[in-house]
């Protein structure tokens, strides 16, 4: 494997700044954790981040879990105790971008809007080139990795569809109806944001597939972000 291989992880791995998980140890991720606690996170990072190496380099689809699990030197149930699906060991950051997407609604200014606090949230992380933004050094291979495996590719569907239900919930907290049953008119407008924000990220992959520079890549998908966020403020006044 080679080093461009290593860093090859993408927007719900490891995510393309090193070849591992464990490379994260120590990070603001750690911050406020007890010693259990960071154990815990360490050994998730070490299961993941090895999966990740082996399925970039041999395809998702030819590598068992039992294999994984002789990598990161653990059991095959502590693999399990996990990640309950062998998906979400190279799909790993679903429940971050869950957190992150309750946190940015939740938590936003008094003056902010639900579609503006998305706006600083997606924007953000693409500058920061977080794993998540979905721009980055050797993303490409994260990408590919996805698409050459039908079970990933569905596993994404789903996330897509649980973000939509997420935000749907937040949504509705936000204009004070039923959060916990959504409206006709909530739902259409959380499944026309993730649509959205859905489409940007399909088109960023793409570039980087194409081998378009980076750099490049970020500066055209912040501008087709902030296209977005302006069309979906026009279709939904009543979120903006």
């Amino acid at each position: 494997m080679t080093d461009q291989e290593r860093r090859g992880g993408g927007p719900a791995t490891d995510g393309g700044r090193t070849g591992g998980r464990q490379a994260e140890t120590g990070s603001a991720e750690e911050d406020g954790l007890t010693l259990r606690e960071r154990k815990k996170l360490r050994t998730r990072q070490r299961i993941s981040g090895e999966a990740t190496l082996l399925f970039i380099r041999r395809g998702f689809d030819n590598v068992t879990v039992a294999e994984v699990a002789r990598a990161a030197e653990v059991s095959t149930m502590t693999v399990f105790n996990y990640f309950p699906r062998k998906e979400d060991l190279f799909l790993d950051r679903i429940p971050e971008g869950r957190e992150l997407l309750t946190r940015a609604v939740r938590e936003r200014g008094a003056d902010e809007s639900p579609l503006a606090a998305l706006r600083r949230l997606t924007l953000g992380l693409l500058a920061e080139r977080h794993p998540l933004g979905g721009v980055g050094e050797g993303f490409e291979h994260f990408w590919r990795t996805v698409l050459d495996s039908p079970a990933l590719r569905a596993r994404g569907r789903e996330a897509v569809e649980e973000m939509e239900d997420v935000l749907a919930v937040l949504l509705g907290e936000a204009v004070g109806s039923d959060a916990g049953r959504p409206g006709r008119d909530v739902r259409l407008a959380a499944a026309l944001i993730i649509a959205g924000i859905r489409a940007a990220f399909a088109g960023a992959a793409a570039r980087q597939l194409g081998g378009d520079p980076v750099d490049a890549v970020a500066v055209e998908q912040a501008e087709v972000l902030r296209r977005t966020f302006d069309a979906l403020e026009r279709a939904l006044p009543g979120f903006a």
